[in-house]
């Protein structure tokens, strides 16, 4: 047994050895210590970038493609082109009036752009000052204010309901060409991708569960028990994982359990490996994928399906998500319940909203006043 500590290589980056160095004709003692705490950043830097989703990493890619786009349009009316890593307040108010005014993107889209500018920077050796993105965070949200600039977006998914459900499980496996489609022939969904499909939308909206969650689950991760499922839902984007209970549903259709082994047992006879991936790509013809269904083709089953049963509104993977909560604080549910199922922080002003939602009717301050 050794006393020897073990030090983890937590940051790869050289050292300035202790040496004094010259400013003009003062000596300056070098601090050992502010090389220490700077060779951390770095490497705390490093690692984040390292470990950063890939849709992140390509979204934060978009953002500093428009930031260089705004330098240029700038550089255009000033005649002084500017350093792409000179961020500061100045530049980045200014950034934002441009999204606004000359993209005219919409508040959410803008903010998502100032993180994605800040974290680019910082990973390229910028100091960001913190009234920089502060500024430009106040601005967007005098935005948010402006029924107009909020209508820019493609707004919220709206939730959707069990009955909602029901409709989509049960539409007709036939779809007819698009209007603007080059094949004109009628197609019929395969029984194998709507048992799928099937599958990740009852599920999703049980579990309230988010595309990349439904992405990475696996076959183990669902077990079967007398009352239902018990799903374990894994880490994702460093939230916490939870283990949420499914009950079995009311209606065959949409029941989640019911949905889920009817999946598993075609998937399996099919010749998916037992213990995979849950939910596994289907083509055109019936024949089953052997890799892991993208977290956005798992957001795209709800909406194929939803459009197929010929729900008008705007329904995305999220809908399930949300749909869950607003269900279940009408029928009754506690809302620390709906938290936990969903794994929402005590804080998030998001899920509380969705609450609202399911609340909205309950006694409501007109009703039984004598209107």
């Amino acid at each position: 047994m050794t006393t020897e500590l073990e030090h983890p290589g937590i940051v790869d980056a050289e050292l300035v050895e202790d040496q004094e160095q010259t400013v003009g004709t003062k000596l300056v003692a070098h601090d050992p210590a502010a090389s220490v705490l700077a060779a951390l950043e770095q490497g705390a830097e490093e690692h984040l970038a390292a470990n950063r989703p890939k849709k992140t990493t390509a979204s934060y890619a978009g953002d500093w493609k428009l930031w260089q786009e705004f330098h240029d349009w700038l550089a255009e009316r000033t005649g002084t082109p500017l350093q792409l890593t000179a961020v500061t307040k100045g530049t980045m108010v200014g950034f934002t009036v441009w999204l606004d005014e000359v993209k005219k993107a919409a508040p959410n889209s803008i903010e998502r752009r100032i993180t994605g500018v800040t974290v680019t920077a910082r990973g390229l050796g910028t100091t960001v000052p913190k009234e920089a993105a502060l500024a430009a965070r106040q601005l967007v949200k005098q935005f948010r204010n402006d029924p107009k600039r909020m209508a820019r977006g493609r707004g919220k998914a709206v939730p959707i309901t069990p009955a909602d459900l029901r409709k989509m499980n049960t539409a007709d496996r036939t779809r007819a060409p698009k209007p603007d489609a080059r094949r004109r022939r009628t197609r019929t969904v395969p029984e194998l991708a709507r048992l799928r499909d099937r599958a990740i939308n009852t599920l999703r909206f049980a579990v309230a569960g988010r595309n990349e969650e439904m992405s990475v689950l696996d076959d183990p991760y669902i077990k079967l028990v007398s009352e239902g499922l018990e799903v374990h839902v894994p880490s994702v984007k460093g939230r916490p994982p939870r283990d949420v209970a499914v009950a079995y549903g009311e209606h065959p259709d949409t029941c989640p359990v019911r949905c889920w082994l009817a999946w598993q047992q075609a998937k399996l006879t099919a010749g998916a490996a037992p213990d995979g991936p849950a939910f596994l790509p289907v083509d055109q013809w019936g024949h089953l994928g052997t890799a892991r269904l993208a977290p956005d083709s798992c957001g795209r089953a709800m909406t194929r399906a939803a459009e197929q049963a010929g729900l008008e509104a705007r329904i995305t993977g999220h809908s399930g998500r949300r749909g869950v909560v607003t269900t279940g604080r009408k029928k009754g549910k506690r809302a620390e319940k709906l938290r936990a199922q969903g794994g929402w922080s005590a804080k998030s002003s998001v899920f509380w909203g969705y609450i609202d939602d399911g609340e909205k009717w309950e006694d409501a301050a007109t009703e039984g006043i004598g209107l």
